[in-house]
């Protein structure tokens, strides 16, 4: 089989299920990272032929795509600002929106040595990229689960970056976390509403925590509150949040009544509020 022959029949197999832009992304996903195969080679020469045991393996890959899991599922890994990081259906897959959060950071403080706590870690991608790229910087993560914290620490141990990882509850901050200060606090908590679970993807709801994605309708908040409650407690200087977009506002709104300053929201890549950073002094 070429690889033309492999593209056509993943748009005809799964083109209802993804966008074109989106299965090209996966397709490269498969042929590079479980096949090794060049992107030079996957963009420059479609009449590149598979062996036969390539071939079965992309075919596999194929049903289970159809079943919705999702590709860093299948394959076990997934790309994060430069990182390769290994994922597991107990942590969420890192995406493009955290990247820009984790770039925010990086950019306001390149060469900085400083203290930074993730609350929320998952997988370890924020606590990651951050050791990596302020390295001076003496980072420690959370999480509640203590599934994420094994996957986080192993990618801390692949990738020869030394973290602090604390089993630790976002919601119960002051009694798990000593009330330690730090420069910066960093969040991509749970912010979907649960009636906003019709709207998620198929393959989000079927194979990634709820656990990390949704929050009560009624207290949408909740996660920032806290963490935002011991920021100002503890007198750390900034946080930067991952948030729902339809929460910008309510979310700015809080952190001024809350006597944040400097409070802003930065729209990501696709034009959404994806991304709020403000100050306590």
């Amino acid at each position: 089989m070429k690889l033309k022959e492999l593209k056509d029949i993943f748009n005809s197999e799964l083109g209802n299920i993804y966008s074109t832009e989106e299965l090209q992304t996966i397709l490269t996903y498969i042929l590079v990272d479980a096949l090794g195969i060049p992107k030079v080679v996957i963009l420059a020469q479609p009449q590149y032929e598979l062996s036969k045991a390539q071939e079965e393996q992309v075919l596999s890959f194929l049903k289970d795509l159809k079943k919705g899991i999702p590709v860093q599922h299948i394959l076990g890994v997934a790309h994060f600002y430069g990182m390769m990081l290994q994922v597991c259906p107990d942590v969420l897959i890192p995406r493009q929106e955290t990247e820009e959060l984790v770039d925010w950071v990086i950019k306001d403080n390149k060469g900085k040595q400083l203290k930074i706590l993730d609350v929320c870690t998952g997988s370890g991608c924020i606590a990651l990229a951050l050791k990596m790229h302020l390295p001076g910087s003496a980072v420690t993560a959370i999480d509640v689960s203590d599934k994420a914290l094994c996957m986080a620490k192993k990618n801390a141990e692949n990738l020869a970056l030394e973290i602090d990882f604390k089993k630790a509850d976002a919601l119960h901050m002051e009694q798990d976390m000593n009330n330690e200060q730090y420069d910066i606090i960093i969040s991509n908590p749970p912010y979907i509403p649960c009636s906003g679970k019709d709207y998620v993807q198929k393959s989000v709801f079927m194979y990634e925590p709820h656990l990390a994605l949704f929050v009560p309708d009624e207290t949408p908040l909740l996660f920032y509150k806290s963490i935002a409650r011991y920021a100002k407690k503890t007198k750390s200087k900034f946080l930067y949040f991952e948030i729902y977009e339809e929460l910008g506002d309510e979310i700015s709104e809080f952190m001024r009544e809350e006597g944040f300053s400097d409070v802003i929201v930065k729209k990501d890549l696709n034009g959404k509020n994806r991304i709020l950073r403000c100050h306590y002094f």
